[in-house]
C-alpha cells in the first residue's frame, strides 16, 4: 500500500506571521493581563537568543514562564486556545494555504502538520484546518493537569523535526518506501525534511531558502494575498 502524505510546516508557511508570540499575548491578556508588563523581559530573552546565549527551546520556556507563569492548568487554557485558533484562521492564514490544503485533501493525501510550535495550542488550529495528524513540540504536563513551562522531549525544529516525523511514521506503521511525501515549508531550517521529501515545496520562502530551492530544483510557491 502506498501512503500519500502531505506534510505542512505552520508558522509563516500556512500563517502570515509566527503564532507563538501572538498566542502568549492572547493568553496573558485573558488570564493575567498584568503579565503584559513583563514584555520587555521577553525582548531581553529574544536578544539573548540572538546572541546565542540560549537556544530556541530555552527561549520558548522562558517566554512561556513570563507570559503564562511557571505552570497553568490545562483546563484554564481551553477557551483561550479555542479563541486563538478561531482568530488565527480568521486573520492569519495565507489564502493560498487554504487552497493547497483543500487540493491535497481532494487528492486523497493524508494531511499532517509538523511544526515547532506547541501542541498545546496548535492542535486546535490543526483541527479547524482539517488536518489528520499533528507533530509538534510537546509541553510538560503534570499529573495534576498543570502545563509546566518546560518542553517535553525535543523542540520540533531543524533536524529534530525530521526525527519526530520518522518516529510518527513508525508509530503509524508507515515505512519510508511505502510513502510518497510532499513537504511544505517557508524556512531553510527545514532543509533536512525538504531534502528527504519526494516533493519539496519552498513556500513564501525567505532569501536563504529561495536560493537553496533554486539550486536544488525544489518547487517555489507563494501563498500570499
Amino acid at each position: 500500500m502506498q501512503h500519500q502524505l502531505a506534510i505542512y510546516d505552520m508558522d509563516k508557511t500556512i500563517t502570515r506571521v509566527a503564532t507563538y508570540p501572538g498566542f502568549l499575548r492572547h493568553a496573558a491578556l485573558r488570564l493575567a493581563p498584568w503579565r503584559l508588563i513583563l514584555l520587555p523581559f521577553v525582548g531581553l530573552s529574544v536578544l539573548a537568543y540572538s546572541l546565542r546565549l540560549i537556544d530556541r527551546q530555552r527561549l520558548k520556556e522562558i517566554n512561556q514562564h513570563l507570559m503564562l507563569g511557571p505552570h497553568t492548568r490545562k483546563s484554564e487554557l481551553a477557551t483561550v486556545v479555542t479563541s486563538f485558533a478561531e482568530k488565527t484562521l480568521a486573520t492569519n492564514v495565507h489564502p493560498g494555504a487554504f487552497d493547497a490544503i483543500a487540493a491535497d485533501r481532494a487528492a486523497g493525501r493524508r494531511l499532517v502538520m509538523a511544526t515547532a510550535s506547541y501542541r498545546l495550542y496548535v492542535e486546535a488550529i490543526a483541527d479547524q484546518l482539517g488536518f489528520d495528524a499533528l507533530i509538534a513540540t510537546n509541553s510538560l504536563i503534570g499529573l495534576d493537569d498543570r502545563v509546566i513551562a518546560r518542553v517535553d522531549g525535543e523542540n520540533c525544529y531543524g533536524p529534530a523535526k525530521l526525527r519526530m516525523i520518522l518516529a510518527w511514521m513508525d508509530a503509524q506503521g508507515i515505512s519510508r518506501d511505502q510513502a510518497h511525501i510532499r513537504f511544505y515549508s517557508d524556512h531553510a531550517s527545514d532543509a533536512p525534511v525538504l531534502e528527504w521529501a519526494d516533493e519539496p515545496f519552498a513556500v513564501n520562502a525567505h532569501d536563504r531558502l529561495r536560493r537553496m530551492a533554486k539550486q536544488r530544483g525544489w518547487t517555489i510557491v507563494d501563498w500570499g494575498d
